[in-house]
Formats: structure tokens, C-alpha cells, sequence
């Protein structure tokens, strides 16, 4: 298994020897799970976007909204379309970390005295994962995502399982209720590549769902790519090339974000109590030159890491006291931070 050689934190890309799709393909498939996806979810062409971005970037998603807003249903479509694997894992009180990564088992040989001990693998060994408010259980048991979403394997009994490539792991978290939950440890939101919020959609969408939604009529999914296409163009976007400028741009967004760095804005001083670490600059390039390819270019912008940094820093960005007590959020304060730091 590969990982960056410049810091083992990033999203490992896939095994030795995969090839990338040449660029056309590669955008051709991008248009086609985004249309494929599109017939089935109204609206939410930015969040499809997003997650797109995530998907083709290598890395995993967090998914933020009210109930009610289709996220599982999009999760689903996008499976179906690629023709993976997809398992869903409510995360309730209850659970345990046995029930995501597999049990072993003693089992008799049938042979007196004989027995050998089997592994069931758990619903972590599937390409696409939804993670259904994640934040509903203790943390020993979201602590059980942590070695699959970053080292793609499990350790059980002190043996390791590959697991399945792609992977691509969606969590959601409901905003709106906090009794009952446990709040992501900081260490695990830095492994989601994007967080990604998901609005109500506007009039004339709400209305399409209203009209569509409520007869016999059925979508199906078409299958538009194969697993293996998906993890070839993931491989062609870390291939894409990022020019010096946009490098030293992801750099100096990240450097600003932390209060104690002479480049950071007042803003950053006075609101924020940690900055982010260099995974979340891996993100931004990352997310840049994902965000080309899903705009047909081969070369990201400037305006790509833009595009993606609040996404990458809203969940990354730990603001202080200072700032709840004036009501200030992290999107307020990378909205600032963007102000401030320009291309």
C-alpha cells in the first residue's frame, strides 16, 4: 500500500501499478454520474458537485443537513451508478465496533477436538459507506472508522483485511437535535476530506419533488461506470499538475487560518482558538484539482481552492469563546479568512 512520501496523513492513493483513465474519459465519466445522478435528486447541483469532488479526489465526505433532504437517497443513486457496493451502518447508542469492522468466530471442524477460528467480515468491507449520523454513538465506536477511512484495512485479533477499493466513506450528522450525541473527536473530522452542508432546496425544486415524488412512477439507475474506471480517475487526478501559485495559495490559506502565524488576518487573531494542520492543505490541492476535472480542464486554479476551501476549513477551523459568545460560526470566519487572503 502507497501513501505520499511528503506526509503520511494524506488520503493513500490506490495500490502500485493502477493506471489512470486518459482525461476525456475521465470527464466523460464525471458527466455521466453527475447526470445519472441529477435524474434521480432534484436539485442540490452543488452538493452533487461536492461530493463528486470527494469521490474523485480519493477522499471522504461528511455530510451535514436537516432530515428529509435525500442524503441517503443521493449516497444510494451514486452507488448504483458505479456499480459498487454500498452498505448503510446506522449508528445508534447501542452499537459497537464489532458490528462496522467483523467478528471472529470459533467454529468446529467437524473433526473431534478440531476447532479454527473465522472472520465475518462487518459491513465496512463495501465501496461506499453511508454513516448514518455518526454522531448518535459513543466515541470508542466512531473511533472503529479511523484505520479503514486512512489505512484502508481493519485490524481484528491482531490480524489485518484489506478492504475493498474504492472506498469512499459518507457520514451525516443532524444538526438540529444534540441530546443524545457525542461530538466527533477532532483527530476524526481531519479525516473527512470535505464537510459538506446540505440546504433546503429553493421553490421550484421543492415544487419538481412535490409533483415527482408523490406517483408510481419509478427511476432507475443506470449503471454509468465500473469501480475500477472510478479508481483509475482517481489516480489521473492526483496526476493532474498544480502550478507553483496555486500551491503557495493552498499554503498561505492554511498558514492564515492559525492565530498565532504573523500572516493571520484579525479576524483569525481574534476568533479562532486552532488553525488547521497540513491535511487540510493535501485537501485544498486535492479538491482543486478535483474541482478541474469536474469543470473539463487539466490544470486547477486558484479559484479551484477557493472554490473548495470552505468545505475543506469548516470543519477544521476550532473558533474560540470569543467567537461563540458573538454568535460568529467557522463558515462566517473562513468567509473572512478568504476576504483576507487572496489568489
Amino acid at each position: 500500500m502507497i501513501r505520499n512520501a511528503s506526509v503520511s496523513a494524506a488520503p493513500a492513493p490506490a495500490p502500485t501499478g493502477a493506471a489512470h483513465l486518459p482525461f476525456d474519459e475521465a470527464a466523460s465519466l464525471v458527466t455521466r454520474l453527475d447526470d445519472e445522478i441529477g435524474r434521480v435528486i432534484i436539485g442540490q447541483r452543488e452538493v452533487r458537485r461536492e461530493i463528486l469532488a470527494c469521490l474523485f479526489a480519493g477522499g471522504h465526505c461528511l455530510l451535514r443537513g436537516v432530515p428529509g433532504l435525500a442524503k441517503t437517497l443521493l449516497i444510494k443513486t451514486l452507488a448504483d451508478a458505479v456499480q459498487l457496493d454500498f452498505n448503510r451502518i446506522q449508528f445508534t447508542p447501542d452499537l459497537m465496533p464489532s458490528d462496522i469492522l467483523g467478528t471472529e468466530v470459533i467454529e468446529d471442524d467437524g473433526v473431534a477436538g478440531k476447532r479454527h477460528v473465522r472472520f465475518i467480515p462487518g459491513p465496512v468491507f463495501a465501496n461506499i459507506i453511508l454513516a448514518d449520523e455518526i454522531n448518535r454513538t459513543p466515541p470508542r465506536t466512531q473511533a472503529a472508522l479511523l484505520e479503514a477511512m486512512q489505512e484502508y484495512q481493519v485490524t481484528i485479533g491482531g490480524k489485518r483485511y484489506e478492504l475493498h477499493r474504492p472506498l469512499f466513506v459518507l457520514a451525516t450528522e443532524n444538526p438540529i437535535e444534540q441530546e443524545g450525541t457525542y461530538p466527533l473527536p477532532e483527530a476524526q473530522l481531519d479525516r473527512f476530506m470535505l464537510n459538506v452542508v446540505i440546504e433546503y432546496p429553493d421553490a421550484q425544486d421543492e415544487r419538481r419533488i412535490l409533483a415527482e415524488t408523490t406517483t408510481s412512477a419509478e427511476h432507475t439507475v443506470r449503471h454509468v461506470a465500473t469501480g475500477a474506471e472510478l479508481e483509475s480517475a482517481r489516480m489521473l487526478v492526483r496526476d493532474l499538475p498544480a502550478a507553483a501559485n496555486v500551491v503557495d495559495y493552498a499554503l498561505r490559506l492554511i498558514r492564515a487560518t492559525r492565530p498565532n502565524d504573523p500572516s493571520a488576518p484579525q479576524p483569525v487573531r481574534e476568533w479562532v482558538r486552532w488553525g488547521v494542520g497540513p491535511r487540510a492543505g493535501q485537501a485544498l490541492l486535492l479538491g482543486a484539482k478535483a474541482w478541474a476535472l469536474l469543470d473539463g480542464r487539466t490544470v486547477p486554479a486558484p479559484e479551484d481552492v477557493t472554490r473548495v476551501a470552505l468545505p475543506v476549513l469548516r470543519h477544521r477551523v476550532l473558533v474560540n469563546y470569543q467567537a461563540e459568545a458573538d454568535g460568529v460560526s467557522p463558515d462566517a470566519v473562513i468567509a473572512k479568512l478568504l476576504d483576507a487572503v487572496r489568489p
